[in-house]
C-alpha cells in the first residue's frame, strides 16, 4: 500500500521526552486508534547531535523500527527550528537580533536564519538524518523545519542585504527615493549604503518593504531546505512544511491561549509552497461552546488554493490547553472538517502529554498518566472511520465558483495604517470569510499573485489596500466578460510599495464600480439599512453606480454606504463601511445571485461542504457545529457513507448534536 493510496491519520511522537519506557505500549495504542503514521524528530537537535559533528540517532532508529514492525508511516522533520546551545556558544551571532535587540537563548525559533554558522550546522544535521532515514521503507516524507518565519532577523548584517536586494529591484537611489516617498522628513539618501536600517523608521513603505525582504529570506531558508533533501529524496517520498497562520492571542504575551486566524504576516505562503512537494499546515481552533469549525474551514480553502490540491494537516490539537478539552464528538467533527475541506490527512500535536517544559500542559491524546481517556476513545472512533471510508473519501477535489482575494503585503501595510485600532485586517478578512462560510458559500482563498482567475464567477476583495497596478486592468476585464466582483471599504488605495494613489479612489476602478470617494471618517451614531456603521466609512458618491443604502445620519445621510454598478456583462459592489453578520450577509447573498451561483437553503450552524471523489461522485459534507439535533434536507438522492443509509432527494436526515453525514450523491 502507498500512502497517497489511504487518508493520513496519526500524531507526532517523541520518544525523546519519555519520563519512562513507552515505545512498544504507545505504537500498540496507536494501531488500535487507527493511526497509519507518525512524525518524528523536528524538535531534538540536541539529543541528535549531543556534541558538534557527533550524532545519535537512537531514539530516531528505535522509533522508525517499531513503527515500521506496527505498520505505521513516518515523517522525518529536519530539526532545524530549535538550536542546541553548543551551537550558541560557538557562534552567539546564532541568536537572531530583532528591532528590540538580541534573542537570549532558550526558546524555538530564536536564531538567526541567514546566519553562517547556524546555516553550515544546520546543513550538516539535514543531510546527516535525511541520509540516515530515507531509505527506510516506511519513512514516507521530510517535513523542513517547523513553522517557519523570519523570526524578526533585523541586525546589521541584514541591513546590508536589504539594500543588496534593493539594488537588483531598482536602478537607481531615486527610484528608490521616489517610490517610498523618503523626501519625507529627510530621509532621502543618495546611495544605496547610506539606506538607513529600517528598524527604526518612520515610512511605511520602507518598513514593508523591509518587511517583504525578511519574508524572502523566510522564502529562501524553506527552499535552501527543500534543495538539500531532495538531493536525497526518493520519487516515492514527499517534502512538506507546517504553515501556521497569525495567531490572535487574548492573554498575556507568551500565555497559550489563542488560535490560528489569518494571514501570515511573516513569511508568504504563496511564494514559500513551492519549497513543498505535499502542501502542509498547523490548524488550531477553540472547542466546546466556542466551537465553529471556521478557522479550519478558512486555513484549509487557504492551503488547498495554494495549487489547487490536497494538503496535509500535520497539526491539530487534542486537549490542548485547559479551556480547549472538547465535548463529546467534537473531535470527529473536527476531524470532518478538515477532510470537507481537501485535507488528505489529519495528525495531532501530539500523542503524549509533555511532563516538563513550556508545552507541559498544552495536553496530547494521552494524558501525563499516559492512561486511555474519552479523547483517545474518540479518536479511536475517527480512525475506524477513516479506514472504512478511505477509498471513498481520500483525494477529494473541490472546484468553487467563489475566490476570496488574500494579500500579506497587505497584512503589513495596515499594520502602519490601520483602520483602527481595535480592527486588523484578518479581523476584516475573517469577518467576510466568516459569512460566506455560515452562508454555506464555499470559496477558494487566492493570493493576490494568483493571475488565473478563470475558474470563477465571483471575486471578493476583503480591504485589499494594497495592489499592484496591473490587479486594476484585472478586475476591469473580469467584471466586463461578466464576473461579479465585491469589495470592502480600504481597497484599491496603494501600490505594491504602499504608496497611496494619487487618483481617484478606488484607484483606476472608478468607471467598473460606478462611484468615488475623497472623504472617511469614524461613524458615530451612524446607521445603513437600520443597523451601526463601525469602525469606518467611506462617503460614497456614486456615477452611474446604484446606492443600495446610504447612510443615515443628519450629515453624512446624501452619501451612499454600498453601491452596485453594472459594468458591461459584469456587476461591482462596494461596501463603504463595516456592519452586522446579518447584513454582510444580505449583501453577499444578492452579489452571488448576481453570479449566477446557487444559495443553500440550509445556513449555520449546519456547515454543508461539496467535493468530488476520486471515483468521480459528488461528496457533501453535512456538519452540525451545534449541541442540537438537526434535521438536515439532502439535497439529492445518494447514501450516507457513515451509516450506510440510502435517502431520496429532499428527503431529511437528522444529524446529532456535533453530528456528521457524508452523502455520495447516487
Amino acid at each position: 500500500m502507498r500512502y497517497q493510496d489511504k487518508f493520513i491519520f496519526g500524531a507526532a511522537y517523541y520518544e525523546e521526552y519519555m519520563p519512562c519506557e513507552r515505545l512498544e505500549e504507545d505504537m500498540k495504542m496507536m494501531v488500535e486508534a487507527g493511526f497509519n503514521t507518525i512524525r518524528i524528530g523536528e524538535s531534538t537537535w540536541s539529543v541528535e547531535e549531543p556534541f558538534p559533528g557527533s550524532y545519535d540517532f537512537s531514539h530516531i532508529d528505535r522509533v522508525i523500527d517499531s513503527a515500521e514492525h506496527h505498520g505505521l508511516y513516518v515523517i522525518v522533520g529536519t530539526p532545524t527550528y530549535a538550536v542546541p546551545h553548543w551551537l550558541v556558544q560557538l557562534d552567539p551571532d546564532v541568536l537572531v537580533t530583532t528591532k528590540d535587540g538580541k534573542a537570549k537563548y532558550g526558546a524555538r525559533q530564536n536564531m538567526d536564519i541567514t546566519n553562517p554558522t547556524y546555516r553550515f550546522y544546520a546543513e550538516r544535521m539535514i543531510r546527516a538524518i535525511v541520509s540516515h532515514t530515507v531509505n527506510r521503507k516506511n519513512v514516507i516524507g521530510f517535513q523542513i523545519d517547523n513553522e517557519t518565519k523570519h523570526y524578526g532577523t533585523a541586525g546589521d548584517k541584514v541591513t546590508i542585504l536589504f539594500q543588496r536586494w534593493l539594488q537588483t529591484k531598482f536602478k537607481t537611489i531615486e527610484e528608490v527615493n521616489e517610490a517610498f516617498g523618503l523626501n519625507y522628513w529627510s530621509n532621502s539618501v543618495t546611495r544605496f549604503e547610506d539606506l538607513p536600517n529600517p528598524a527604526g523608521t518612520i515610512n511605511g513603505s520602507y518598513a514593508c518593504a523591509f518587511a517583504k525582504f525578511q519574508r524572502y529570506m523566510a522564502e529562501d531558508f524553506l527552499m535552501w531546505q527543500s534543495n538539500i533533501v531532495k538531493e536525497y529524496l526518493r520519487p516515492d517520498q514527499f517534502i512538506t512544511q507546517n504553515f501556521d497562520y497569525e495567531w490572535k492571542s487574548f492573554g498575556a504575551p507568551g500565555q497559550q491561549d489563542g488560535y490560528s486566524w489569518g494571514v501570515q504576516p511573516d513569511i508568504c505562503h504563496w511564494h514559500s509552497a513551492k519549497a513543498m512537494t505535499l502542501i502542509g499546515t498547523d490548524i488550531y481552533c477553540f472547542v466546546q461552546d466556542k466551537l465553529t469549525g471556521r478557522e479550519i474551514a478558512f486555513g484549509g480553502d487557504l492551503m488547498r488554493s495554494l495549487r489547487k490540491e490536497n494538503y496535509l494537516v500535520l497539526e491539530s490539537q487534542a486537549q490542548a490547553f485547559a479551556d480547549w478539552l472538547p465535548y463529546p464528538g467534537q473531535l470527529r467533527l473536527m476531524a470532518f472538517s478538515h477532510l470537507a475541506s481537501g485535507a488528505c490527512g489529519v495528525m495531532y500535536w501530539n500523542w503524549h502529554s509533555l511532563h516538563n517544559g513550556i508545552e507541559s500542559y498544552w495536553k496530547g491524546i494521552l494524558g501525563h498518566d499516559f492512561e486511555p481517556n474519552p479523547v483517545y476513545d474518540e479518536i479511536c472512533l475517527i480512525g475506524k472511520e477513516m479506514r472504512r471510508l478511505s477509498d471513498k473519501i481520500n483525494g477529494l477535489k473541490k472546484k468553487n465558483r467563489i475566490a476570496l482575494v488574500v494579500s500579506t503585503n497587505t497584512v503589513n501595510a495596515l499594520k502602519w495604517f490601520p483602520t483602527h485600532k481595535a480592527l486588523q485586517y484578518n479581523d476584516v478578512v475573517h469577518w467576510v470569510y466568516d459569512a460566506l462560510y455560515e452562508l454555506n458559500l464555499e470559496c477558494d482563498v487566492i493570493f493576490a499573485q494568483e493571475w488565473d482567475w478563470s475558474d470563477y464567477d465571483m471575486i471578493i476583495f476583503p480591504e485589499l489596500y494594497s495592489m499592484h497596478g496591473s490587479m486594476a486592468g484585472r478586475i476591469r476585464e473580469f467584471v466586463a466578460r461578466g464576473g461579479t466582483v465585491f469589495a470592502t471599504f480600504r481597497s484599491f488605495v496603494a501600490d505594491k510599495h504602499v504608496k497611496i494613489y494619487h487618483d481617484r479612489l478606488p484607484h483606476d476602478l472608478t468607471d467598473v464600480f460606478g462611484m468615488t470617494y475623497n472623504q472617511y471618517t469614524r461613524p458615530v451614531n451612524v446607521t445603513v439599512g437600520g443597523v451601526e456603521a463601525k469602525y469606518w466609512m467611506e462617503l460614497l458618491n456614486p456615477t452611474s453606480a446604484i446606492p443600495v443604502e446610504n447612510y443615515t445620519h443628519g450629515y453624512w445621510g446624501k452619501y451612499a454606504a454600498v453601491t452596485k454598478n453594472h459594468y458591461e456583462k459584469g456587476t461591482a459592489w462596494y461596501l463603504g463601511t463595516m456592519l452586522s453578520d446579518e447584513k454582510l450577509k444580505e449583501y453577499l447573498l444578492a452579489a452571488a445571485k448576481d453570479a449566477g451561483i446557487e444559495v443553500q437553503s440550509q445556513c449555520w450552524p449546519i456547515i454543508i461542504r461539496n467535493g468530488i471523489s476520486q471515483e468521480g461522485k459528488r461528496l457533501q459534507f453535512l456538519l452540525n457545529y451545534s449541541n442540537q439535533n438537526v434535521p438536515v434536507c439532502i439535497g439529492c438522492q445518494g447514501r450516507d457513507l457513515i451509516s450506510n443509509k440510502i435517502y431520496k432527494k429532499n428527503e431529511e436526515v437528522l444529524l446529532m448534536e456535533w453530528g456528521v453525514a457524508v452523502i455520495e450523491e447516487a
